[in-house]
């Protein structure tokens, strides 16, 4: 397979630039896994869908304010810097613009509270840099920091949270985990009052889920890894289920699949996962996916392929567009389900 075959074209006026005014009046694209049956509703329509005992996995994990512009100590030229990955020890991997001016020692202030000094140089862009600040980190990147919106979106965003879903709890995200936008308080409780059980996990969005695929053969694609966390409530949830694994979002997805790759059960763990799942993966944890509308060539687009094969999943999506569903992420949803 090369990253050729999950390529589509995508008119620019349906990649979402704002998200709706009520998160749950996206469309909802239904695809059967097993017939490639497509319906059309609204996402507040999923209700109907769920089942009792059924467990809707999510990912709590909450967006930092993780793009910062500074200056560069020597020559004053701008610099953006992406935090990706906490490190620990204020130690930050990091996505720079523009890297070629970030050699090790570099120093990058931020205003009078924050400066960053680049410790490693890695390739792609990537440098490690230790943070010095002074006052508390995340209040002072609250302050100083913005929303890292994908580059492919213009607008400005009115309202920050709208970049966070309703249950985002754990702080250490570079990025949305896009499918859970759609829920709100209220769908979320009618989901629990049909019966439906719903169980959290912890994947801290970073460059593995959002960096693109450089090469023509997709199996020789790295995937940068990215931090889990499962709690042992989850993991009982989960293995004593009676009804489908319902994940909410590629990165829920990643996560169950390495953790039952991992230990052939659910457990109560945290580390880093690198999994990259393409068309021939088999699903060992899951039953059903809710999740966006992806980039053409991503390796989101590929693990959806994985799941409701590359041909159901390429038809759904021109579909999508003959509809002109909204795409990427303030875009529609697309449910897919297995009874």
């Amino acid at each position: 397979m090369t990253v050729d075959d999950f390529d589509f074209t995508l008119p620019e006026n349906l990649i979402a630039q704002t998200p709706l005014k009520e998160r749950d009046a996206s469309k909802l694209l239904v695809l059967d896994k097993d017939t490639g049956l497509i319906q059309h509703r609204h996402f507040k329509d999923i209700v109907d869908y769920l089942k009792k005992d059924d467990v809707l996995v999510i990912n709590d994990t909450k967006v930092i304010p993780a793009r910062l512009y500074g200056v560069k100590e020597d020559t004053e030229a701008l610099i953006e810097i992406l935090m990706l990955k906490d490190l620990t020890d204020d130690k930050w991997e990091c996505l720079v613009k523009p890297a070629k001016r970030i050699k090790e020692g570099t120093i990058v202030n931020f205003s009078d509270k924050l400066k960053a000094k680049c410790i490693e140089v890695q390739n792609e862009g990537i440098r490690i840099f230790k943070f010095v600040y002074d006052g508390i980190f995340l209040e002072i990147l609250d302050e100083l920091g913005t929303m890292p919106l994908p580059p492919y979106i213009h607008e400005k965003l009115q309202d920050q949270n709208r970049y966070q879903t309703v249950y985002a709890k754990n702080i250490g995200s570079a990025a949305a985990p896009t499918a859970g936008l759609h829920f709100t308080p209220n769908l979320l409780k009618k989901i629990k009052d049909i019966g439906v059980i719903v169980a959290p996990i912890t994947l801290h969005v970073g460059l593995g889920t959002f960096r693109p695929v450089n090469v023509s053969d997709i199996t020789a694609h790295q995937m940068h890894s990215e931090f889990y966390i499962m709690s042992e409530e989850t993991a009982d949830i989960l293995n004593s289920r009676k009804g489908r694994i319902i994940a909410v979002g590629t990165t829920t997805t990643r996560t169950l699949e390495t953790i039952i790759n991992l230990y052939g059960s659910f457990k109560k763990c945290s580390g880093w996962t690198d999994i990259f799942i393409y068309p021939g993966y088999q699903f060992k944890a899951i039953d059903c996916l809710i999740t966006n509308f992806h980039l053409p060539k991503s390796t989101l687009i590929m693990l959806v392929s994985a799941f409701a094969t590359k041909e159901y999943t390429m038809k759904a999506y021109q579909e999508a567009i003959n509809n002109n569903y909204r795409f990427f992420s303030f875009g529609d949803s697309m449910f897919i389900k297995k009874d």
